[in-house]
């Protein structure tokens, strides 16, 4: 994450990070929307987890993507697998990948406020936390076809 980045914009990144953190447990668990915003509002944002310092995010960002992907999860599914290279379906893709599309997806759809450049460049990010230079790039790839079909 970028330390020269206003307070704003680091709390949105951290607020990504943290839906798609919600979004793969909710995936693994089947946790209740309710209480997965719940557990990550009291035990999760702005904590302190194993020595860690988990960073102040943005709640209602956090919120709106995690209750969004929750609700438009078949329609974001659909826009996400047209974009797959042919061959490849929603299953083939790593957990946590899917929740990173799907999150990228819902911001790219329903959050016009948050500008194309920012939506990539985030979820690039946010993939760079968990794989390395290639799935980042995968990201960069779908959520680019994204955007030009969704936010023409």
């Amino acid at each position: 994450m970028n330390s020269t980045a206003s307070p704003r914009s680091q709390a949105r990144s951290a607020a990504r990070l943290a839906a798609v953190q919600a979004l793969y447990q909710q995936s693994m668990e089947g946790t209740a929307l309710a209480k997965l915003l719940n557990e990550f509002h009291q035990h999760r944002l702005g904590q302190t987890i194993e020595d860690e310092q988990y960073l102040e995010a943005e709640t209602a960002f956090f919120d709106d993507i995690v209750s969004g992907v929750d609700a438009r999860r078949d329609e974001l599914d659909e826009l996400v697998s047209v974009k797959l290279a042919e061959g490849w379906k929603l299953s083939r893709l790593d957990k946590t990948m899917l929740q990173v599309l799907r999150a990228g997806a819902f911001e790219l759809v329903a959050r016009a406020d948050v500008p194309v450049a920012t939506v990539i460049d985030e979820y690039v990010d946010v993939a760079k936390a968990f794989f390395d230079d290639r799935e980042a790039k995968f990201v960069n790839g779908i959520l680019d076809a994204l955007a030009k079909e969704v936010r023409s």
